[in-house]
């Protein structure tokens, strides 16, 4: 039988604690999030795999609610920031401010140096606001006025937009949505999901039941098993052909990047410990593809014209593109 495995990967006692730590926290999750378990994977994929998640949709589906009990669900340090047209990029990142007793100017750390930032409603707040996220986003760092400052790990932001088409809303810029690993949408729920949220968010918020079922400490664990998971070349030859299709695409105007190519493997990494292998399959990549990737595109007026989604370009794409074959026996 061919398999994707290679000599080494995670072993099979530090994928059954993983596991077991992602469980509890998946539970904890849909305790409160009803009917939607596949948003709720993904936001554990993501948070498992060093990434950031974007969550756009309409107001009221539950975007900042799956982002505070994610936040909740793990005992670590948790700032929220409510991105509005008068937020400044200081607020976000921090200031030096001078002392007058000390007389010397002593830093004041922003909303961003937490374990977990909610960023909520991120497109409310001016490109120049929105900026401020870039190197922390990517470096886990902040500089202010030529020194950096290192964030604390693990460090993951979880941001909610509204679609761009709605009052109110400044367009993200490319390189801040390049940033987020990955980008979903809940979508309403189904009519016997409503039902349950009536139940359960009717007489009192959840979220106050909501205790941490996991550490931040359990969380870097979790993190060190899942780059330990193989990817066979043939695995990485294929993500590497899947964005690269998306730069010579004729109804897109920018293709995806490399940090898209980077971001997918380690996102697969994450599925593929999710689902207890040590290896990663072509599966995981084309599962992963649209909200690692479409996020990502811009399509051309044509295609904005037509109306056709980046999506269904992405999903075209994996549907087209030819998986490889296997390496090795067993």
């Amino acid at each position: 039988m061919t398999t994707y495995n290679g000599q080494t990967g995670a072993g099979s006692s530090s994928l059954h604690e993983l596991g077991a730590v992602a469980e509890r926290i998946r539970a904890s999750v849909e305790s409160v999030i009803e009917g939607k378990p596949e948003a709720v994977r993904i936001a554990l994929t993501v948070l498992l795999a060093e990434g950031h998640l974007l969550l756009e949709d309409v107001p009221g589906v539950g975007k900042t609610m799956l982002a505070k009990t994610l936040a909740k669900s793990v005992d670590c340090t948790v700032r929220r920031i409510q991105f509005t047209p008068d937020l400044l990029p200081s607020d976000v990142t921090g200031t030096n401010v001078f002392d007058q007793n000390r007389r010397d100017f002593e830093f004041r750390p922003g909303a961003i140096f937490a374990q977990i930032v909610v960023g909520d409603e991120i497109n409310r707040a001016s490109p120049k606001t929105q900026s401020a996220l870039l190197e922390s986003m990517e470096e886990r760092q902040v500089t202010i006025d030529g020194t950096s400052y290192e964030l604390p790990s693990p460090f993951m932001v979880i941001a909610t937009q509204n679609p761009v088409e709605m009052e109110g809303t400044y367009p993200l810029p490319e390189a801040q949505r390049d940033r987020f690993m990955a980008r979903i949408s809940i979508g309403y729920p189904s009519a016997e999901a409503e039902l349950a949220m009536l139940d359960v968010h009717g007489g009192a918020n959840p979220l106050d039941d909501i205790t941490p079922v996991a550490h931040a400490h359990d969380i870097l664990k979790l993190v060190d098993v899942v780059r330990t998971v193989h990817v066979a070349d043939t695995v990485r030859r294929y993500a590497v052909e899947l964005v690269g299709a998306t730069r010579h695409h004729q109804e897109l105007r920018l293709g995806a990047s490399p940090r898209a190519t980077l971001h997918l493997i380690r996102a697969a990494r994450a599925a593929a410990a999710l689902d207890g292998r040590e290896y990663v399959l072509p599966d995981d990549i084309q599962a992963l593809a649209v909200p690692v990737l479409a996020h990502r595109l811009i399509p051309t007026a044509e295609t904005q014209l037509s109306r056709r989604s980046t999506e269904q370009i992405v999903a075209d794409l994996v549907a087209r593109l030819p998986i490889p074959r296997p390496q090795g026996r067993v």
